[in-house]
């Protein structure tokens, strides 16, 4: 059994204020002093950014759609080791998940699974008494759902939160916080949500001390580590990425690399593989557990950053490209023509999610980019989003054919195939389609899939680093 103390942020409806509240708690209760654990339900990279900022401490996904209800409370743990609390942002609204799937991949589900109070911020902005029926639908909509408390964001004047405190007084939800809306702390928002931390570091950092700042003038915190330290220990072991691997019968060793075959290009026996993680403002998305799963599987996880670095790192033997905007640094990753030519080079195994598949492109908006692929790509007005269920067609670096993963699409591009481009996927569900592209060394695609699912992908890419 293991004890965290940890609390979950949701609310009835997505823009009522969960970043704002969690981020804010991140920060405050970190600098008290606290070791805080940051968590985001769902597929989301960009909350967790800022969460990693308020904190000191990695933000971690936790997404029952994508990794199955059973890994929940093992990823959870794992990543809340040793912290003194732990804050889990919801997603959407507390009941919404998958689309016809129920409430799998909700913040319901995911609060269940861990055991943990649900604090409901809601935007009293528009409503005064009404306040009380909505909280009220909200706790008893699901027994296994424990609402320890209400926030409540927007509040116009002390009148106002006279009038909801009235209301919520018969509900037996205590009000726990008021924020009040000429107070609202605004964070920068682009085409896909707010802009990534990493992007606007200085301006993130403000915005992160404010909403400290704020939550601290407005929220009970002595009450909200209270209602944390009421949830139960939890009878799950904490996720091991080396596990995960063993138990996934991965083809390559899960310890140190002794007596690992000698790569190719002269790498010297039992030396570890180096695989060159892109990062940097125009590459943020990315699940921790990918770089710890490489790791465990025998790699060296190298950062390079595509705007400023001109050259992979030093003995690259494999390339990761996660998601990010692209779109907006298209001219800078263009104008490094020196990495690009590098990347274009390379004959080692490349994996690439969204942002990566648009960088392997042989142009972006008209403008040149690596041409590991003949695909050209393009911003578009259609926002693709959703969760996808898929099946690789045919072997690729990442995937061996009739590998089934889940995962997630969020874009505004579109890709163009060139005359060398084989699919990479075959998505199943919701809809029947080709999606991403592969060659003998490339697997890239816009499907973001959380390899803790699978590992047998972080295995298969560095077995063909090796090789």
């Amino acid at each position: 059994m293991v004890s965290v103390p940890r609390l979950v942020v949701a609310a009835p409806s997505s823009g009522s204020g969960k970043t704002t509240v969690a981020t804010g708690l991140l920060a405050a209760f970190a600098a008290s002093g606290m070791t805080v654990s940051p968590h985001k339900v769902g597929p989301d990279y960009i909350d967790p950014g800022y969460h990693s900022l308020a904190a000191g401490r990695r933000g971690r996904n936790l997404d029952a759609y994508l990794c199955g209800p059973e890994l929940v409370a093992p990823l959870f743990l794992h990543g809340a080791a040793g912290a003194d609390l732990a804050v889990v942002e919801g997603v959407m609204g507390l009941y919404d998940g998958a689309a016809g799937q129920g409430e799998l991949g909700s913040t319901a589900q995911v609060a269940k699974l861990l055991r943990a109070p649900v604090v409901l911020v809601v935007d009293a902005s528009s409503q005064s008494r009404s306040v009380a029926a909505l909280v009220h639908g909200f706790a008893s909509w699901d027994p296994g759902v424990r609402l320890a408390g209400v926030i409540l964001n927007k509040v116009g004047s002390d009148r106002h939160e006279l009038l909801l405190r009235e209301a919520l007084d018969a509900s037996g939800v205590p009000v726990l916080g008021v924020l009040r809306r000429d107070r609202q702390v605004r964070t920068p928002s682009r085409h896909l949500g707010l802009v990534p931390a990493a992007e606007r570091h200085g301006e993130a950092v403000d915005a992160v001390a404010a909403l400290a700042a704020q939550v601290r003038a407005g929220v009970d915190l002595p009450a909200l580590l209270e209602v944390a330290r009421s949830a139960p220990p939890l009878p799950e072991q904490p996720w091991d990425p080396e596990e995960a691997l063993r138990a996934a019968a991965s083809p390559v060793p899960a310890a140190t690399g002794a007596g690992e075959p000698a790569a190719a290009g002269g790498a010297q026996a039992g030396r570890r593989p180096v695989v060159a993680v892109a990062g940097g403002p125009a590459f943020t998305f990315s699940y921790a557990e990918h770089a710890e799963l490489l790791a465990a599987a025998g790699a060296d996880v190298v950062p390079f950053d595509p705007l400023r670095d001109e050259q992979l790192p030093d003995g690259t033997r494999g390339v990761v490209v996660g998601g990010g905007f692209p779109e907006v640094y298209a001219a800078e990753l263009s104008a490094n023509e020196p990495l690009r030519r590098a990347v274009a080079a390379f004959t080692g195994p490349v994996a690439a999610e969204c942002a990566g598949l648009l960088y392997l492109a042989r142009e972006l908006d008209g403008k040149p980019m690596c041409g590991l692929l003949d695909a050209s790509a393009r911003m578009t007005d259609k926002l693709t989003l959703g969760y996808r269920e898929a099946v690789a067609l045919s072997d690729s670096p990442l995937a061996a054919a009739g590998t089934r993963v889940r995962g997630h699409e969020f874009h505004r591009t579109a890709t163009d195939p060139g005359a060398g481009d084989r699919p990479a996927w075959g998505l199943v569900r919701p809809e029947r389609r080709t999606e991403g592209f592969t060659t003998d060394r490339v697997h890239a695609s816009y499907l973001h899939v959380h390899w803790a699912a699978e590992p047998s992908l972080a295995a298969r890419f560095v077995h063909g680093c090796r090789s």
